[in-house]
């Protein structure tokens, strides 16, 4: 077996930005995924005339990318050409209006004093301040280092800990913050990011919108284009990408990762291995149970947010749409309720719209034709029990309908050019997941440290992905895709069998 010969089981953005780490150190790489394109949950499907976006639709966090392919010496912006969005999004609640955030805390200001008054802009800036903090605070300790401890990060935070508030939930740490109601359910959102409740998860959340102020950016040509720009950055790099290539098992010798088969019955020897898979599927033995202690699967009681993505041409008329448009329900709670407690669909749900072929700036193009659109309504994490949902989805998308109705905007539908995922087909297309899309949810202080980590107790083994340390989104999984090759590097040269720390971005950096 060839020296350092790496096989990274999924290609996703954690295993495509750990695939280009280990090349860019001239290791041998080997990338299989089952499907047959790259990308995981960043995907295009093929509806009406034309592709559209079925996955991620918001890019931030731009420095991620561009530190990784600087390490491998490639210019990010030879592979992927982005624009700045001018709103960040449009948010509406019925049709007395909408209100745009920017990315620029002074226009966000100056817009919410002209929505809802000059006591709840004061509140904003305190609020950005609050968020701006909480990032500044855990960037280097969490998102950019191996997974920390809550021993490990109090130390490192000292007294700036309680700055973070990690004993409350983000709602209410919200309504301390915010007297219109409007406001604490449009921040709350942000909870919904992991796939958790605002009532449930913690305030740390709030720094979400720090990191959408500091940039949200379209790709051109849509989020699929990020992943086959990463491919091609891989293969430039010497990796070996394989698609349509469904895992057996990963297997072991002595303990210690030695191979991973294929469904075809075709073998690759491995000195080790990152999957970039749900961690429950590893946990739950999908992917042999020599490795099945590797994670621990995530019971369904504690999974995020499943959710219907619903992706369409259709002609639409009233409301003045942006790039990113959400329309709020009527009964936040009621919402989170239902999905999360009782493993039911909304019955007035939040409807986020990502309308793909209008430019998220101030000046908004008037479009007559049919555009391309998806539509992104949370759902029941139970795509593996629960044989109704299908059923109970479709009833769940007219409702959509008539909240956007109720906020003026009037999209008519093509069943010919329509397509539905839920949690049912997301539980099939990510094994072990049963549809939740973010891995465990992040509903108390400590749920971010029961994340599996980037190494595993099966040496040789790694893990990468959403459902992993730092946890879910493009960025995140990306950032875990580094730990992992990083941890890799580190167990490689080091005469410790566990190093101490792995940051990527930092001056430990393996």
């Amino acid at each position: 077996m060839p020296k350092d010969e790496i096989v990274i089981v999924g290609a996703g953005m954690g295993g495509l930005s750990a695939a280009l780490k280990l090349a860019a150190k001239g290791l041998s790489v080997t990338l299989v995924e089952a499907r047959k394109e790259v990308g995981g949950k960043v995907r295009a499907l093929p509806v009406g005339s034309r592709p559209i976006d079925g996955g991620p639709t918001v890019f931030t966090m731009r420095w991620v990318f561009e530190e990784l392919f600087d390490e491998a010496g490639l210019e990010f912006s030879d592979f992927v050409e982005l624009s700045r969005c001018d709103v960040l999004a449009r948010h509406a609640w019925d049709e007395r209006g909408y209100l745009d955030l920017f990315g620029d805390v002074e226009r966000s200001t100056d817009a919410i004093a002209a929505f809802c008054g000059s006591s709840e802009a004061r509140a904003f800036q305190s609020f950005a301040r609050q968020a701006a903090e909480m990032y500044e605070l855990l960037e280097e300790p969490f998102l950019r280092s191996s997974k920390p401890s809550v021993m490990s990060l109090s130390a490192h935070l000292g007294f700036r800990g309680f700055s973070v508030q990690p004993f409350s939930t983000l709602w209410q740490s919200l309504s301390k913050v915010f007297s219109d109601p409007r406001l604490i359910q449009l921040f709350g959102r942000y909870s919904t990011y992991t796939g958790a409740s605002p009532f449930s998860a913690p305030a740390t959340l709030m720094l979400i919108a720090h990191v959408e102020m500091q940039g949200v950016w379209q790709v051109s040509g849509g989020m699929k284009n990020l992943a086959l720009a990463m491919r091609r950055a891989c293969e430039a790099k010497g990796v070996t990408v394989r698609t349509d290539c469904p895992v057996e098992r990963i297997e072991t010798d002595g303990g210690k990762v030695s191979a991973v088969l294929l469904s075809s019955g075709e073998r690759f020897g491995a000195n080790a291995v990152i999957a970039n898979t749900d961690a429950s599927a590893l946990g739950t033995g999908m992917l042999g149970r020599e490795v099945a202690g590797a994670a621990e699967p995530v019971p369904p009681s504690q999974r995020s947010l499943s959710a219907i993505a619903w992706t369409l041409e259709a002609n639409t008329s009233g409301f003045d749409l942006s790039h990113h448009n959400v329309f709020f329900g009527s009964d936040y709670p009621e919402e989170f309720e239902a999905t999360l407690q009782r493993g039911k669909f909304p019955n007035d749900p939040t409807v986020y719209l990502c309308a793909q072929d209008r430019s998220a700036n101030a000046q908004m193009a008037s479009i007559t034709d049919a555009e391309r659109m998806l539509m992104v309504i949370n759902a029941p994490p139970h795509g593996d029990t629960n044989g109704t949902l299908n059923e109970e989805m479709i009833a769940c998308a007219e409702r959509a309908l008539q909240r956007l109705e109720a906020c003026g905007l009037t999209v008519s539908v093509d069943e010919a050019a329509s397509v539905q995922t839920g949690p049912v087909g997301f539980s099939q297309l990510f094994p072990g997941s049963g549809g939740a899309l973010y891995g465990r949810a992040n509903h108390s202080p400590f749920a971010s440290f029961k994340r599996a980590d980037n190494r595993t107790a099966v040496p040789g083994l790694y893990l990468a992905g959403g459902s992993v340390h730092p946890g879910p989104g493009v960025p995140m999984a990306a950032l875990s895709g580094r730990l992992a090759a990083a941890a890799y590097l580190a167990d490689r040269t080091s005469t410790l069998s566990r190093p101490r720390a792995v940051t990527v971005g930092g001056t430990l950096t393996a």
